[in-house]
């Protein structure tokens, strides 16, 4: 009986991770629909921890933007954050180098700005073989067409581009499980 093959890009918890980006305190209130961001990253992140893989978190310029907001940080318990001053989280310290170390080759992308450090970490990933998705959902800019250029600009080069609920779902894979119960739950 011949085998069929699931596709090659569908997440799988133990190859993948969740990295955030810059949800700082003080450019978060100029972002276009920043409680669905905020909201979707605790989904995310509960999600993430319900399927026991490695969340990360990057905070770009601290002295100029704050740290990641309280609610997030909440979540993230004693997660350290990867400092940068680079828009890319290529520039985040040791990170590309982590999550090499730690065999995770998918990478699950949620922050801000979608078309700043969001979009050039995404090409970054991709270009050093990552396969990256991105919860649309969780990720937005201070402008509506900045968003939907880089979406369609990380689309183009290979990012799949998914949603909070679909993400996670996905990293399931199947039903009926206790964690199948409690994801259920995150995203009602």
């Amino acid at each position: 009986m011949e085998e069929f093959k699931r596709f090659n890009k569908l997440l799988t918890p133990g190859t993948t991770a969740l990295l955030i980006i810059d949800i700082q305190e003080r450019i978060l209130p100029v972002i276009n629909n920043f409680q669905r961001v905020v909201d979707n990253t605790i989904k995310l992140i509960r999600g993430f921890k319900v399927l026991e893989s490695p969340v990360y978190f990057t905070e770009q310029y601290t002295k100029g933007l704050g740290t990641t907001i309280q609610p997030i940080k909440n979540e993230l318990g004693d997660i350290k954050p990867f400092d940068k001053m680079s828009f890319s989280c290529s520039g985040a310290g040791n990170l590309f180098e982590e999550l090499r170390r730690k065999n995770l080759s998918q990478i699950v992308i949620c922050g801000i700005e979608a078309h700043v450090c969001v979009q050039q970490s995404v090409l970054d990933l991709i270009e050093n073989d990552f396969k990256v998705s991105l919860a649309a959902d969780g990720v937005s800019s201070r402008k509506e067409i900045d968003y939907s250029f880089a979406i369609e600009r990380m689309r183009q080069h290979g990012a799949e581009i998914s949603t909070t609920e679909s993400i996670l779902f996905e990293m399931l894979n199947i039903c009926g499980t206790p964690q199948f119960k409690e994801i259920s739950k995150l995203v009602k």
